[in-house]
């Protein structure tokens, strides 16, 4: 059992086996060298949970520590969800990653998109980084507006000739095909096929008697709101990360109940470190008996379908089949990891090489173009440890 000082800022709690001491150096180290707040880790071994931790505050406003069932906001950490529920649909038949979204969508053919392929829309080539139109916030929480406006509007570039990322259509685009095929919204699509059997402490949509429980985000101290504006409406990277129609700057309407109750699977992902760490360990093998998605399945997801210059983001960057791959996640990850990282600082990804799952989550908002010094500390460290141990 770790129980740590991590000097005067915060005690870390939890478990960790001997051979990846250093993680838990590493994780209690950014408490006193890079002021984290209230952070989880989790780490998880050819199916075994190796480093379970978590520590600080989860509310700084009330001085609430950060507790085992603790829940992290954790942006677009969400992607790898809801990219994993289209996995599973196309290892079972019903999503065939090649066909048009019309085929499934028929709405969507309008205004020259009736050849934009599913594949396209996974590795962010769909050319609808921007949602169009004037939409209240409500509107946008409420699901259908918003895919009715995807589907009217045309593409800002012409599909499949560059990437750029779909900061937040990413999550309507994929939930929209989950709800046509299967019937069930995204959120209820992955606590049933995907969450439950692993009993993930996870969800897209929080409930309500879960609320407590969820860490207080911490805006980042510069003014983005301000900052995207300023760039302009020919650079997309403002529009695309604040939009639809400005509601999403990382301020603390991020802690609102409405922002945490609807369903916006590219961003409000709410849940722990060893729910997302329990999840990736599932997508390289099995886990208490339990694999999410079969070997082939997950080799053709993460094969890169696009790297280079991204057309939002303005660097380069790799996805598969809706997974970043690197040099998108993490500075420190190595060539055949995949995963997704989340605004802010949170991580999560597994290294089927190396047979190991990771994630981390926290409530301070970090915007660094340098990098993250706490997750890549961590991910360091974890590495390090496995070549350590053999």
């Amino acid at each position: 059992m770790a129980n740590k000082n991590a000097g005067v800022n915060a005690v870390v709690n939890g478990v960790v086996e001997p051979e990846f001491e250093a993680v838990l150096d590493a994780f209690a180290g950014n408490f006193d060298r890079h002021d984290e707040v209230g952070a989880a880790c989790a780490v998880y071994v050819d199916g075994r949970l190796v480093v379970d931790l978590w520590g600080g505050r989860a509310d700084p406003t009330t001085d609430t520590a950060w507790r085992e069932d603790t829940l992290a906001l954790v942006y677009s950490c969400t992607k790898g969800m809801s990219a994993t529920c289209a996995n599973l649909l196309i290892e079972r038949g019903l999503l065939d990653p090649d066909a048009t979204v019309a085929k499934y969508w028929p709405e969507f053919a309008a205004n020259g998109k009736d050849a934009i392929t599913v594949r396209q829309v996974l590795s962010h080539q769909a050319g609808l980084a921007v949602i169009e139109g004037d939409l209240t916030l409500e509107e946008c929480l409420s699901w259908f507006p918003v895919v009715e406006a995807i589907a009217k509007q045309a593409p800002i570039w012409e599909p499949g000739t560059a990437h750029g990322y779909h900061m937040r259509a990413f999550g309507w685009l994929v939930g929209e095909l989950v709800r046509r095929i299967t019937g069930r919204t995204i959120g209820t699509f992955w606590r049933d096929e995907v969450a439950a059997p692993l009993d993930l402490s996870f969800w897209i949509g929080l409930p309500e008697e879960l609320e407590p429980r969820v860490a207080q985000l911490v805006p980042p101290k510069a003014d983005l709101r301000a900052f995207f504006a300023s760039l302009g409406d020919d650079v997309l990277l403002g529009r695309a990360t604040t939009g639809p129609s400005g509601h999403f700057a990382y301020d603390d309407m991020w802690n609102r109940r409405a922002l945490h109750a609807c369903e916006l699977p590219s961003s409000n992902g709410i849940g722990d470190a060893r729910s997302l760490a329990r999840l990736y360990a599932s997508l390289i093998g099995a886990v208490d008996g339990v694999r999410t998605l079969q070997p082939k399945t997950v080799e053709a997801a993460t094969r890169v379908q696009v790297r280079g210059p991204d057309k939002v983001i303005l660097t380069d960057t790799a996805f598969g089949l809706g997974y970043m791959l690197p040099p998108s996640l993490n500075p420190r990850c190595r060539p055949d990891a995949f995963g997704h990282a989340g605004a802010g600082g949170s991580l999560a990804f597994a290294d089927p090489k190396a047979g190991f799952a990771f994630a981390y989550v926290m409530n301070d908002l970090r915007f660094d173009l340098r990098g993250d010094p706490r997750s890549e500390s961590l991910v360091e460290a974890t590495y390090r440890s496995l070549e350590a141990a053999g």
